[in-house]
């Protein structure tokens, strides 16, 4: 039963990160952007070119901002990363309480 539930939450989180696919590009590439803009801004030696890198920052910061739902996106992604974790431990667990892989174990530590 266990294993049916890690199923259910691995294919709505699939999906939910398929929907949020779009907008975690456009935040990827908004940051890479934004980290290249604010690079040139420290580097600019001139008024003008620090006005036109820190307004081209400000449109990227907006940008970066538009794609928040990406974060859902990336959640969804740690939920996959956690139950693909978590698949083997449920068999483990039933290995576990089996009463004859016990007995072999309890039997080689006699030994």
């Amino acid at each position: 039963m266990k294993k049916f539930g890690l199923a259910a939450a691995a294919v709505i989180a699939g999906v939910v990160l398929l929907a949020n696919l779009g907008p975690m590009v456009g935040l990827a590439v908004s940051i890479a952007i934004l980290y290249y803009v604010a690079k040139k801004f420290m580097k600019a030696e001139t008024t003008g070119k620090k006005v036109i890198w820190g307004g081209l920052g400000l449109i990227m910061l907006a940008a970066s901002i538009s794609n928040a739902p990406a974060i859902i996106g990336v959640v969804a992604a740690f939920v996959l990363y956690l139950i693909y974790k978590n698949w083997n431990k449920a068999r483990e667990t039933q290995l576990d309480n089996d009463p004859f892989v016990n007995f072999e174990r309890e039997w080689a530590k006699l030994k």
